[in-house]
């Protein structure tokens, strides 16, 4: 086999202009699909690490039985009393994989400066709970302007900066917020501006507003809950974990139903689909490239050593064995393309890293790290995928001299 091998390489090595082209061209693919891989990998990350902490949407929802499909019609109906709140909570905390669970309130009305009213979206949460659900937040703490939300101040609100500044409402000023209550009934209540924060994307900085999880109860008459968010300490047990708690509040008497956290979010499920199919198509014009020069430099190959192989049959070599010799060369440029692929890879990787880039995704408020993740397992596939379409390459460019009869082959010209 060595035998083999050291043939294919001094093949290789006889017109080293043409099988320098060829590697390059194979090399630079290589690294284009890495690289597009490792930024779609992190892309993905990120957009999960986005919805799970700075949605505030957890790994888990829960919410009554019908709410996704009847609390529109009747909110108070389908939302979670005290009692069932405190049940799921306990069962939901008996969990070793549970870091936290906690009930929060998703709201809209009007909030005014005294001058001039606007609408909101709104979401009550348990200050101490929401410090750790948004520990390492997309949008971190730091950027506020102004306090977070505290227990001791029910009254104190955040805002999105795009609303604060339509409102003219900055921290330490005051405002008014009106919703209908469960019931139907319009209610106002005076807030105060604690903090001013950067919400993460356009639209959602022009109508957010995040209040303590009492005050918006007080807001809306009632002691109920909408729903229970779950943090997990492993996100590969999102899925396990929801079958189980379903299981164990079903046998706990609680109908209820459980969302995962790529359900509920309005931008990953989406945004990946659409990626999937830029890299599939990146990945396929890339490949056939890769193809084709190397089946363009085989076949050149081929065409100038047909009488050699002539002579080769001649000896008593087989067909089979014409197909190896060139299917090892093919594969020789596939592995010294990829090689310097994996190179030139590693290359431009650090110097994104050493000078990293910004850009502003689509919708987004502020720019963001163009950041490449290094994927072992993607760059294997990589490598094995190219060795072996250049052998197949190889082979079909060799099929024909080989099928050759020993006389044409011979008297070629």
């Amino acid at each position: 086999m060595m035998k083999w091998i050291k043939l294919s390489l001094r093949n290789i090595l006889r017109n080293k202009r043409r099988s320098l082209y060829t590697i390059v061209t194979v090399s630079v693919g290589f690294a284009s699909i890495g690289l597009c891989y490792g930024y779609l990998h992190h892309t993905y990350w990120a957009l999960s690490y986005l919805a799970i902490h700075g949605e505030g949407l957890g790994h888990l929802r829960i919410n009554k039985a019908g709410w996704k499909q009847y609390s529109k019609i009747d909110k108070s109906k389908y939302m979670l009393t005290y009692e069932e709140t405190q049940k799921i909570m306990k069962t939901v905390g008996e969990e070793k994989g549970v870091i936290l669970s906690t009930p929060q309130i998703q709201l809209a009305g009007l909030v005014s400066n005294g001058e001039i009213s606007t609408l909101f979206v709104g979401q009550g949460v348990v200050p101490k709970d929401d410090k750790i659900l948004q520990t390492q937040r997309w949008i971190k703490y730091s950027k506020i302007k102004g306090k977070r939300l505290t227990e001791d101040d029910p009254s104190g609100v955040e805002m999105s900066k795009g609303l604060s500044k339509y409102l003219n409402l900055t921290p330490g000023t005051k405002g008014v917020v009106m919703s209908n209550t469960i019931d139907g009934q319009m209610k106002a209540l005076d807030i105060k501006i604690n903090g001013v924060y950067d919400a993460g994307n356009e639209i959602s900085n022009n109508k957010f507003l995040r209040f303590n999880f009492k005050f918006v109860q007080s807001l809306l008459d009632t002691q109920s809950t909408e729903r229970i968010v779950v943090l997990l300490k492993d996100v590969t047990e999102t899925e396990a974990m929801r079958k189980r708690l379903l299981k164990k509040l079903g046998a706990a008497g609680i109908h209820c139903e459980i969302l995962t956290w790529n359900e509920l979010s309005m931008v990953y499920s989406k945004v990946k689909s659409f990626l999937d199919a830029i890299f599939i198509f990146l990945f396929v014009i890339v490949l056939f490239i890769a193809v084709l020069s190397i089946i363009n430099t085989m076949s050149m190959v081929v065409l100038e050593r047909t009488r050699e192989i002539g002579t080769l049959r001649t000896l008593g070599l087989k067909r089979k064995g014409v197909a190896i010799i060139f299917a090892l060369e093919g594969a020789g440029l596939g592995f010294f393309g990829s090689i310097a692929g994996f190179v030139l890879h590693i290359l431009v990787l650090g110097i994104t890293r050493y000078h990293p880039m910004r850009y502003t995704p689509p919708g987004a408020s502020s720019s963001v790290l163009l950041y490449i993740d290094m994927v072992p397992g993607m760059l294997l596939v990589l490598f094995i995928s190219f060795i072996l379409t250049s052998m197949a390459s190889a082979v079909i460019s060799a099929r024909h001299a080989a099928g050759k009869k020993i006389v044409d082959a011979l008297g070629h010209t």
